[in-house]
């Protein structure tokens, strides 16, 4: 289902040893990671909630790029760094540390294949600072490699027009916007019937967090047993595809962006290790 998202031409593990070998101008091409989790979402969504949405989106993003610009997706990260919902059946976890040693082995892999030019798109809040460590240890092993760590809805998009004011101050796991998303790409693995209204409490103290959201580290089990931290009920799937369109749309330009972007390589040598260098087979040796 999640490769089944990207068209077939932009999906790079579609592609043999030798095409991505002869892909022309590589510098400038985009590979795209969807990274995400298995967690549970409440007991309305799939525990694939965060792979579905970053994968679903990077690839209604790539089907709406000019034809012109170089871009493919990679088959997406499905387990990520979870353990604030480790008191729910389903979810699965790693630790911080094979997260980050895992997005640096596959990091390595797309520069060994001469591509310098990586974006993250995350699904999980959980792990924005994990993939913030591995783009910069990417960066400081090789200074010709551009790792743009980003998260699935940091580009504009529409969702807060649907959304309340409680909304969008509190809600923060399998909430309206989530469940949206999932009516839109995964519907037949949304059962609303299941759905519940659930926030965490207001954090009372202005000075940490003016917005009232938990200003200390949390686990979903805090708030209740549900796992839902949010309100799902006004979810339509017309609201998912209006978000998932504006998404896409933003994603396409952002990955263009990346594509034209030029910047400055560090010629000094690389801190830290470069891994598996040596020979790279070439296709014509296949002559």
């Amino acid at each position: 289902m999640l490769h089944g998202y990207n068209p077939p031409h932009r999906y790079l593990p579609y592609l043999s040893w030798t095409e991505i070998a002869d892909l022309p101008d590589k510098e400038n091409t985009v590979i795209v990671l969807p990274t995400g989790a298995t967690e549970q979402h409440g007991p309305h969504l799939p525990c694939a909630v965060d792979t579905v949405i970053s994968a679903g989106v990077v690839g209604h993003a790539l089907a709406r790029l000019p034809a012109d610009v170089p871009a493919f997706a990679m088959a997406p990260i499905t387990y990520g760094k979870s353990e604030e919902h480790l008191h729910f059946p389903g979810t699965v976890t790693l630790s911080g540390e094979t997260l980050l040693a895992t997005m640096n082995e596959v990091g390595e892999s797309v520069y060994r294949a001469g591509f310098r030019k990586l974006l993250f798109v995350n699904g999980h809040g959980g792990q924005p600072q994990v993939m913030e460590m591995c783009a910069r240890e990417l960066r400081l092993r090789h200074g010709d490699f551009i790792v743009v760590p980003s998260f699935t809805w940091r580009v504009p998009h529409v969702a807060g027009k649907f959304l309340s004011d409680k909304e969008k101050r509190l809600a923060m796991h399998a909430g309206h916007g989530e469940t949206a998303l999932m009516l839109a790409l995964a519907p037949d693995t949304v059962h609303m019937e299941r759905a519940v209204v659930n926030y965490p409490p207001v954090f009372d103290s202005p000075l940490l967090s003016p917005d009232g959201r938990p200003a200390c580290a949390w686990s979903a089990r805090d708030f209740g047993p549900s796992g839902i931290i949010g309100d799902p009920l006004p979810a339509t799937a017309e609201q998912g595809h209006a978000i998932l369109e504006s998404l896409a749309v933003s994603w396409a330009a952002a990955i263009t962006e990346l594509h034209k972007l030029q910047w400055a390589p560090r010629a000094e040598p690389t801190w830290g290790r470069a891994q598996h260098t040596g020979h790279i087979e070439h296709p014509s040796a296949l002559a």
